[in-house]
């Protein structure tokens, strides 16, 4: 691939939130440049990029696909991402290997959270964006509505590029705000229509569109503004100029519409797609570091630049094992070479390069600069890894991971698959970084986190369907701790004897609450040698034996400090067993006596919801016995800090789903214990009984 084929690259993502259109706005991009022969359609599962029966199940896109196509001479790069909340990170990664975008605004809902998250990760990433305001053919379909909400909500400048022609069951087309032509759509699926002027009642808006038009044009080019105030008007190629300036330099967005699903408007947008979205060229320098050092290294876009690449998914298949997915950003990589993988510091094979097609690998031989690739079988790569030549290595900033949302514990269905469980959940997470498997040592339990409940339920899905391994979802089990709330000063004392030697530890204790986070505190006071030296450590063995089981429901203690102040003990029969027996009975007496209470995990909650639903979510909180500490307003939005029980919001993801209308996102993380309500605390440890005797 040489400077000029790199010129007409463009690598493109199409995002937006769930529902919105986007997997059916590629179907329609690929139809249109004769990639298939046919309208894939996601409603009947003849979708070329939604492939994984998780997703024909759901209607959804779930991990995003790559297909690719030619347009006026230019190869363009599709990638087709998730919008549901519980895959957006699967977006995120894409977009940190992209040129350009297609933002996918519903004429019918507009922007939701989903979409402003996105939108603030290309903006992170520096990812110019073209905006296209879908389903114009749709009931309650608002083309301008769409677009205030676009910038309201974004924060960025809208610039329209053509107008509709009628909505709702009325949509006949669009307008050319450029040409200043009207398109009039056959509404075949073939995408035809014939050109003619703009019609007499649509043609003042128009000529106040256009205006508005060649303003934002000439605002992003001192030439054009100086023509454009002596004139009052600009050519063609310099609005097209114009525009390609506004958006790579992110002054302003471009906006399209038109309708997915009845191939509406599709070919005006790939034309603006080649003028106005970035080439590799265009991006220009990728910085990273030289690996174990600060040292800045520079890779621009060019053959003759040591080879470099991030790998930014990672596929894996029972059959075909491992498929690495990277994007090249310098240099070139053939087929059956070596690779060095700087992140990991280890040499990677190179077998056959694939160029991906929805669900089909198409052989290459080599990839270029701008290329996105895939390679089977890597061993030590990963999402995220670099991939350079070993004489010029370098290290691009890989991308954190997004802390889950939500645990289920996993439970085998057979006792042949309890083996198989975590080989599968491996190759999984290798697939999809998110997900976390972790064993609880208190519960014995095996969770498995993620990014939601949906999230959680395909994985099992693909745990099953890939590895043949059934597995029931339960809510994981609080880890409920114990602690006093009082104090106890007792002499506990083990003595036995049965034929030939005996046992015989006696201690002296005072037992304390420590301040929360105190863990566990043991002091000795023993003087003039009453408990000897050698069976001291002994007696904080047997007391931390103890705290593993508190008295009230065999929960853990902490937050206790133990003094050890007197004692005595036999010339023959103490022993470090007998002390350490003492210790650990004298404590349980002791804990009994000093008022023990249940605690209980709280989680710090920062919650992300429309301005429409603020009183909804902070409502619910209070009434899960939530604390709200803060809230701060974002464009359009609300960003609620909360403390709350972890027991109240195991389930808080579908349930915050259905409050906001999917449009709301969560984090959270452990913050501390408190003390259980004590009205909850029976109820908690009848609980915990009847699971003990089950």
């Amino acid at each position: 691939m040489g400077k000029s084929d790199t010129a007409k690259l463009r690598n493109l993502g199409i995002v937006a939130h769930g529902g919105a259109g986007k997997t059916s706005l590629i179907e329609a991009m690929l139809f249109n440049t004769g990639m298939t022969d046919r309208l894939g359609k996601v409603d009947d599962g003849s979708s070329n990029m939604d492939f994984e029966p998780e997703e024909i199940k759901r209607h959804i896109t779930i991990s995003s696909s790559l297909h690719h196509c030619q347009w006026e001479d230019h190869n363009l790069n599709l990638v087709d991402t998730p919008g549901y909340s519980n895959f957006l990170h699967d977006a995120r990664n894409c977009l940190r290997v992209l040129g350009g975008a297609v933002l996918i605004v519903s004429a019918i809902s507009g922007v939701k959270a989903q979409t402003q998250k996105i939108w603030e990760w290309a903006q992170q990433f520096e990812v110019p964006m073209i905006a296209f305001v879908n389903k114009m053919d749709r009931e309650r379909a608002d083309f301008l509505r769409a677009v205030d909400d676009m910038e309201k909500s974004l924060g960025c400048r809208g610039v329209l590029v053509n107008m509709p022609i009628g909505a709702e069951a009325d949509f006949k087309g669009i307008i050319d705000l450029v040409t200043m032509k009207a398109r009039l759509f056959q509404f075949d699926e073939k995408g035809t229509y014939q050109e003619s002027d703009i019609p007499a009642e649509y043609l003042d808006e128009a000529q106040r569109l256009r205006t508005v038009l060649l303003e934002a044009v000439a605002d992003a080019d001192d030439n054009l503004m100086e023509k454009y105030l002596e004139e009052e008007d600009l050519s063609v190629a310099e609005i097209l100029g114009g525009l390609r300036e506004g958006t790579l330099t992110g002054v302003f967005t471009p906006v399209l519409c038109g309708s997915a699903t009845a191939n509406i408007g599709v070919r005006q947008l790939l034309d603006y797609v080649v003028h106005c979205l970035p080439s590799p060229l265009d991006k220009g320098v990728q910085i990273g570091t030289r690996p174990g050092s600060d040292e800045i290294v520079e890779r621009h876009p060019s053959e003759d630049e040591p080879f470099s690449a991030m790998v930014f998914k990672t596929n894996s298949d029972p059959f075909t094992g491992k498929l690495t997915l990277f994007r090249v950003y310098s240099g070139c990589i053939k087929s059956d070479s070596s690779v060095y993988n700087s992140s990991k510091d280890e040499m990677e094979r190179v077998g056959q390069l694939y160029r991906l097609e929805g669900k089909k690998q198409v052989p290459v031989d080599e990839a270029g600069v701008g290329a996105i690739v895939a390679v089977a079988k890597m061993k030590a790569t990963a999402t995220g890894d670099t991939l350079c030549s070993a004489d010029d290595p370098v290290v691009f900033e890989s991308l954190l991971k997004l802390p889950p949302v939500i645990s289920f514990a996993l439970k085998a269905c057979s006792k042949n698959d309890e083996d198989k469980i975590h080989s599968g959940l491996q190759r999984l997470i290798e697939e999809d970084p998110t997900l976390q498997i972790s064993r609880d040592e208190e519960t014995h339990e095996l969770i498995l986190s993620g990014m939601g409940q949906v999230h959680i339920e395909v994985a099992v899905e693909k745990l099953k369907r890939k590895y043949g391994v059934a597995v029931e979802l339960e809510l994981p089990k609080v880890p409920y701790r114990e602690t006093i709330k009082g104090k106890a000063k007792l002499q506990s004392k083990y003595k036995k004897q049965s034929g030939g030697r005996g046992q015989y530890g006696d201690v002296w204790l005072e037992i304390e609450p420590l301040p929360p986070g105190g863990g566990y505190e043991f002091v000795d006071k023993i003087v003039g040698g009453v408990v000897p030296r050698q069976y001291i450590p002994a007696v904080s063995k047997g007391v931390e034996e103890a705290m593993q089981k508190g008295v009230l429901g065999g929960f853990p203690v902490v937050d206790v400090k133990v003094t050890l102040f007197d004692g005595s003990h036999h010339s023959v029969d103490s022993s470090e067993m007998a002390f350490k027996i003492a210790g650990s009975m004298g404590f349980k007496k002791g804990m009994e006596q000093a008022k023990p209470v249940l605690l209980e995990p709280i989680t710090k909650m920062e919650i992300v919801v429309p301005d429409d639903c603020i009183g909804d979510v902070i409502g619910d909180m209070n009434s899960r016995r939530g604390k709200v500490l803060g809230v701060e307003p974002q464009a359009g939005s609300q960003i609620i800090t909360a403390q709350v029980p972890m027991a109240e919001v195991l389930r808080y993801a579908p349930e915050l789903r259905s409050m906001t209308s999917d449009r709301g996102m969560f984090t959270t993380e452990f913050s501390h214990y408190e003390e259980v309500p004590s009205h909850l605390t029976a109820k908690i440890l009848a609980e915990r009984k009847q699971e003990k005797e089950s």
